[in-house]
C-alpha cells in the first residue's frame, strides 16, 4: 500500500480490496466472539458512513472492540482526521498497530489495550461490530450504551431478526438515542472454532445507524 495508502480512497471496490489485506487475529477467542468483519461488509459500513452520511471524512472516529483494526484502519483510509481503536485483547491491538503501519496510516491511528469502559471523551463517530451476546448474554448491551456515551453518531452491527430489532430500538431510545436507519446485510463466517461444523456460515445481520445526544469532541 506504501505510497498510495495516504490518498483518500473514494471507490468502494478499492476500499474492500484494501481491507482484505488486513491481517486477522491468529488465535481468536470464541468467548469474546472475535469474528473478523468480512471486508465486503466492513466496506459497506464505511462507505455509507463516509459518502452517504458524511460521518468519516475529517472526523474523529473510535472503533470499540477493534480487534485487528479493520474498521478503524478503513476509516483512516477514507480520510478520517483522527482514529482510535480500543480492545481488551493485547494480541489483537498490537496486530492492529502493525496493520496500520503496513497500510500507511500509522500517523493518525491510535491504539489502546483496555476495556471499552475506560474510554472517555467525545468523538464524531463510533464504529463497532460488538459481540452479539451468543457466548455471553447481554455483551452487546455494554457496547450500545458505551457508544451512546461517546458520540452522537454510531454505526453498529447486530444480529438480525424482528424481535432483536424491537429490543435494540427500545434499548437505544431508553438511553437517549434513536435508530435512523437499518441496513440488512449478510456476513460470511468461515470455520474458526471447534464447534463450527461447516466450512462457512452465512449470518444475517443488521447495520444500524444511530444518533444520540451531542457530545463535546476531542
Amino acid at each position: 500500500m506504501g505510497e498510495t495508502a495516504h490518498k483518500r480512497l473514494v471507490r468502494k471496490r478499492d476500499l474492500e480490496r484494501a481491507l482484505s489485506q488486513i491481517e486477522a487475529h491468529p488465535s481468536p477467542n470464541a468467548y469474546l466472539e472475535q469474528y473478523t468483519t468480512p471486508s465486503n461488509v466492513a466496506a459497506e459500513m464505511l462507505y455509507l458512513a463516509a459518502y452517504v452520511y458524511d460521518d468519516i471524512v475529517d472526523k474523529t472516529v473510535v472503533e470499540l472492540g477493534c480487534g485487528t483494526g479493520r474498521l478503524a484502519i478503513g476509516a483512516s483510509l477514507l480520510g478520517a482526521k483522527k482514529v482510535f481503536g480500543v480492545d481488551v485483547d493485547g494480541v489483537a491491538v498490537r496486530l492492529a498497530q502493525k496493520n496500520a503501519e503496513i497500510m500507511g496510516v500509522k500517523e493518525n491511528t491510535h491504539w489502546i489495550i483496555a476495556d471499552i469502559d475506560v474510554v472517555k471523551g467525545g468523538f464524531d463517530t463510533v464504529l463497532q461490530n460488538p459481540p452479539f451476546g451468543v457466548q455471553r448474554r447481554r455483551a452487546d448491551r455494554r457496547f450500545m450504551s458505551k457508544s451512546l456515551e461517546l458520540s452522537s453518531t454510531i454505526y453498529s452491527f447486530h444480529k438480525s431478526g424482528g424481535r432483536n430489532r424491537e429490543f435494540i430500538k427500545r434499548f437505544i431510545e431508553g438511553h437517549g438515542g434513536r435508530v435512523t436507519n437499518i441496513f440488512p446485510l449478510k456476513m460470511e463466517i468461515p470455520r474458526m472454532f471447534k464447534f463450527h461444523t461447516k466450512k462457512k456460515k452465512i449470518t444475517q445481520v443488521d447495520l444500524y445507524r444511530i444518533e444520540g445526544k451531542i457530545h463535546d469532541r476531542i
